[in-house]
């Protein structure tokens, strides 16, 4: 044991334990009270349907949550989010380009009965922006190894339909200038296990105002038809059903008005479009939940906000953006933010675990240890791009309590971006994912409700809710019991980190770098303490201030003690 671990345990015995504080109290609310009966239905009605921003499915789904909110309390918002205690407000904003819904479609083997392919076990078949047939239509299907694309030019191809096992955007883009009327494409990332779920296609889009359509194949598919081909001629009858019209987007959001700092809030963020069930109509029905449970709080006197909590349902990383950016006052009040994405998985169906994104810490740059990625793979982050903050280990400890309580497992990965979270970064607003991967049904048709668990859309909203109450009406105490919570993290991690660059030197590795990782590590974990002096509504003494210059000092000391030993 080094001598890091004796003194922040040592320092650590003044601090209160957050499992002490009101998070306690918060806990015993929010597991009473969120019903996951209710966001499991409300996921349930939002996976029905096929949803881009402006269609008939993104708009019923907002109206739905709507409801909910009406039914809890929340009344419309006439002039500004201040006049009631509970306000919701629906925005609208025309749409760039026309909004897109798949009706119907079906690819069938000339003197097949059976359909290769049909939109009524496969609604991925259609890529998003794909045009009508116009009826049926019946061509001869050309199949090209990917090797063979950059020849389509000088193929003879028109009236005929182009099959090859790429993505079919990028085929398309070939060949419309050949003249076909339609491709047939195949792409699936091996995380799918595509040849174990045959049917599963991954949902995509292709240019919109395209003259030809596209069909998207599943692998079972794929193989019969490629099979087809390589016999000799075939003939492949085609009927798409689509249509795009002008629309608005709509951003549903609600608010629940702070007492004592109105202006400062917490937000939660889940997306609508995207038409799986885990992804994301799961987030929507989660978030729903956790709404409607905590306006019960309000109004039955349970639970008194000092701060905003603002929920905001819409397009996403859009959305979110737009909430942050069109209104600078708004902006500066916002103190965290939280992403709900893929949030009620069966892991069991799925695979994966539940994971918290973590903001960027040095575990994105030196991903090493017990650190790893998911397949999504490693965001660009760079030193410059370190986010420092106490909200990391403050939620990974609220969900962890939850864990233990319900035996749910929590893990979390380091930050990769590309969902709700990223907004609030870019803003230099502190924020988090909550998700699941690796997801074998991850973007495909068979993400359905059956994917889905109530039960774990119940520990995830209890976390996120409890999280929030506990951050919105955060005192003295509560400021202290997270030091607690964040000394012990970094006590863990840098003993873990000098283990690591301790073999790495005696690898061979340059101890200069070994050296700058571990100092890295160090200046996260300083800054991230010194964010907590502003965390309690009412600074009543400087009791915070006194307990953080002690564990920095602490850690600063230690972290040069082990900096001397690393270079012997």
């Amino acid at each position: 044991m080094t001598r890091l671990l004796t003194l922040f345990l040592a320092g650590s015995l003044t601090l209160p334990a957050l499992s002490q504080n009101n998070a306690d109290n918060y806990f015993k609310l929010n597991r009473t009270g969120f019903n996951q009966k209710n966001a499991y239905t409300t996921t349930g009605y939002v996976e029905q349907r096929w949803r881009v921003p402006g269609n008939t499915g993104f708009n019923e789904s907002i109206y739905y949550v709507e409801k909910i909110l009406k039914n809890a309390g929340f009344v419309l918002q006439k002039e500004n989010e201040q006049e009631a205690p509970m306000t919701y407000r629906l925005e609208t904003r025309p749409l760039k380009q026309d909004t897109w819904e798949p009706i119907d479609a079906s690819a069938t083997i000339e003197g097949e009965s059976t359909p290769l392919i049909a939109f009524k076990t496969n609604r991925n078949m259609i890529p998003i922006n794909c045009p009508s047939t116009n009826g049926n239509v019946t061509a001869e299907v050309v199949y090209i190894n990917k090797s063979e694309i950059s020849k389509i030019g000088t193929m003879d191809l028109k009236g005929k339909i182009l099959f090859s096992e790429t993505s079919a955007g990028s085929l398309l883009n070939q060949a419309a200038k050949a003249g076909v009327i339609g491709v047939m494409g195949y792409n699936l990332p091996a995380y799918t296990q595509p040849e174990k779920h045959q049917t599963s296609i991954q949902f995509g889009s292709i240019p919109s105002k395209s003259t030809a359509w596209a069909i998207l194949l599943s692998y079972a598919a794929k193989e019969k038809l490629k099979a087809a081909c390589q016999k000799g001629k075939t003939m492949v009858n085609v009927n798409i059903q689509t249509k795009s019209y002008p629309s608005t987007e709509l951003t549903l959001v609600a608010n629940v008005r702070g007492s004592v700092k109105p202006d400062e809030r917490f937000v939660y963020s889940a997306h609508v479009q995207e038409p799986g069930a885990n992804d994301n109509a799961s987030g929507v029905g989660c978030l729903a939940e956790m709404a409607r449970l905590y306006a019960s709080l309000i109004k039955t006197k349970k639970f008194s906000p000092q701060r905003t909590m603002t929920f905001l349902w819409g397009t996403e990383i859009s959305a979110t953006q737009r909430y942050i950016v069109e209104d600078s006052v708004r902006a500066k009040g916002i103190l965290w933010g939280m992403s709900l994405d893929m949030v009620g998985e069966d892991t069991k169906k799925t695979g994966g675990s539940f994971l918290i994104e973590k903001m960027p810490d040095p575990s994105a740059i030196w991903t090493r240890g017990e650190d790893k990625h998911t397949e999504w793979g490693a965001g660009d982050v760079k030193e410059e791009n370190l986010f420092p903050h106490y909200f990391n280990d403050f939620i990974l400890d609220i969900c962890n309590q939850q864990g233990r309580f319900a035996k749910w497992t929590v893990n979390a990965n380091p930050f990769e971006g590309g969902s709700d979270h990223t907004p609030f970064l870019r803003n230099k607003i502190p924020g988090l994912l909550m998700w699941h991967f690796t997801d074998v049904f991850y973007h495909t048709d068979n993400d359905r409700l059956d994917k889905v668990s109530a039960t774990t859309l119940k520990n995830v909203g209890v976390s996120a809710l409890t999280a929030g109450m506990t951050l919105v009406n955060a005192d003295e105490n509560t400021a202290l019991a997270i030091a607690k919570t964040v000394a012990a993290a970094a006590n863990t991690r840098m003993n873990a980190e000098f283990l690591l660059s301790q073999k790495a030197v005696k690898d061979g590795k340059d101890l200069t770098q070994e050296k700058h990782i571990l100092e890295t590590w160090r200046n996260w974990y300083v800054t991230a303490l010194t964010t907590i002096g502003d965390l309690p509504v009412k600074k009543e003494t400087t009791r915070v201030g006194s307990n953080l210059k002690f564990l920095v000092l602490d850690l600063e000391k230690t972290t040069g003690d082990m900096l001397e030993k690393l270079g012997k």
